[in-house]
């Protein structure tokens, strides 16, 4: 990070000041003094993944400050995730394994231990740890040329980092495919856990407090630990059992916990209970005003994979997306994303596509006086990516996602519900039905009652019905 030193105002400067502020990597004019930024650091050069790992893992565990200085400490590794995603890869489970065979041979005083909540009580070493995507010179939209790793070791009895280690890799021969859990969730959002362990990692220093949402959490995480290896072994009903003990611990209400509930409900056929739990991550994501949804397209195109299971799924989810956004009184903002390759222009055009599509889709869902009015249709092209490997494949399915953003309703929207107890025809005097007057709404149009078009005109405000409801 650049450094910036202001120069005093004063044309006179002592020696000793002046020889500070040159050191300092200041230039000064003979009439003022101009401060101007130290140019940073250059960044370190990716080294081989081997290299990389074994360097940011032997400073961790050589440079750990345990101040009881045990003969042998208690390590328990809660596993590694993407630290822009949360995702577990494949290449996260080779770190874990790789950092677990050079304890046993190189780093004999520490003690591995499961991440069980049986080991979490006895306080162990936690090692955490990030394994990102980044673009080596720091440029935010630059491709992604290395990857860093970050390794963090947090004591749970003393509640205080006592050690890190980091280093960056090459990107060759790394494979970052989701793990099965991972790749099969249907949806994405950086929820508070995972914001926990990210930070604990990547925002710490060393001395400092563990962060407190990371240590209240780790009960939960070791269960969900249990049921996404139980999922990947296709071991689908002891994950389900997981899965439930985790929502019901406090803190379990997270989005690994019911992506897990639908995942697992589905492959054991129980379609309805499969369709409540992600009735319950709409809901989830409707709350935060964000979710991302892995729907899968067929390659540069905008319609979704002609795959008949994956559509009769898609069909659901988009069912629920829909009623949930009536249900909480929001509208969407329907927001496609591309990843890097091709032009930015062709990414524009076809993340909008995509957008307009899953809009048509979650629109014909609703009756139209329901969808009216209630989604909107974006395209964000390659802009913001959340891996950008840009390798087409399973390991970047995020950059081609398509994203829920709750919004406040611009104007109010019609509901039937609504509608229903205004729907009583005028009544005259002497009781009989009022003559409707002229000016109102052909009761040909959608094949609604005259006194309903006539309502719903009221309700929404001026302008032209038929334009509105043609919007």
């Amino acid at each position: 990070m650049a450094h910036m030193l202001a120069a005093p105002a004063q044309t006179h400067i002592g020696r000793s000041m002046r020889a500070l502020l040159l050191a300092g990597g200041l230039t000064l004019s003979s009439t003022s003094a101009l401060a101007q930024t130290t140019p940073p650091a250059p960044a370190p050069s990716p080294i081989a993944f081997e290299q990389a790992l074994l360097k940011a893992a032997n400073d961790l565990f050589s440079k750990a400050n345990l101040p009881a200085q045990p003969a042998k400490v208690r390590l328990v590794i809660d596993p590694l995730i993407d630290g822009a995603t949360g995702v577990q890869s494949a290449a996260t489970r080779a770190i874990e394994q790789r950092i677990a065979e050079l304890v046993r041979t190189s780093h004999r005083r520490f003690e591995i231990r499961p991440f069980s909540a049986a080991a979490l009580a006895e306080l162990p070493v936690v090692l955490v740890g990030t394994f990102t995507a980044i673009n080596n010179a720091g440029d935010p939209g630059g491709p992604r040329d290395a990857y860093r790793i970050c390794l963090t070791l947090a004591d749970l009895e003393s509640k205080k980092i006592v050690s890190k280690g980091v280093a960056r890799a090459r990107p060759e021969g790394i494979d970052t495919t989701p793990t099965a859990f991972f790749a099969d969730s249907p949806a994405f959002i950086k929820d508070p856990a995972t914001d926990a362990y990210i930070k604990t990692c990547q925002a710490s220093r060393l001395g400092e407090a563990i962060d407190p949402a990371y240590v209240d959490g780790l009960q939960v995480a070791a269960l969900v630990d249990d049921a996404i290896q139980a999922y990947n072994a296709k071991r689908y009903l002891d994950a389900l059992g997981h899965y439930e003990r985790a929502l019901r611990t406090p803190g379990g209400e997270q989005l690994r916990v019911l992506n897990g509930l639908y995942l697992t409900n589905w492959k054991l056929d129980r379609r309805e209970a499969a369709r409540e739990s992600f009735e319950r991550i709409v809901g989830y994501g409707v709350k935060a005003d964000r979710l991302a949804v892995k729907f899968l397209f067929e390659p540069n195109a905008a319609q979704f994979t002609t795959d008949r299971e994956t559509r009769l799924e898609y069909a659901m989810w988009v069912q629920e997306i829909a009623k949930g956004t009536v249900k909480s009184d929001k509208c969407l903002d329907v927001v496609g994303h591309t990843s890097a390759t091709g032009s930015a222009e062709g990414n524009d055009q076809l993340s909008l596509q995509r957008a307009d599509y899953v809009k048509g889709r979650l629109q014909g869902s609703l009756p139209r006086v329901k969808a009216n009015r209630r989604f909107a249709a974006k395209g964000v092209g390659s802009r913001e990516l959340l891996v950008g490997t840009g390798k087409d494949d399973a390991s970047d399915f995020l950059d081609r996602r398509v994203e829920f953003k709750a919004v406040t309703c611009a104007a109010p929207v019609a509901e039937p519900a609504k509608i229903a107890k205004a729907d009583r025809s005028p009544k005259g005097g002497n009781g009989a039905t009022a003559r409707p007057r002229r000016n109102s709404v052909s009761s040909d149009d959608e094949g609604l009652p005259r006194s309903v078009r006539s309502q719903i005109q009221r309700y929404l405000g001026s302008g032209s019905l038929r334009d509105l409801l043609d919007d």
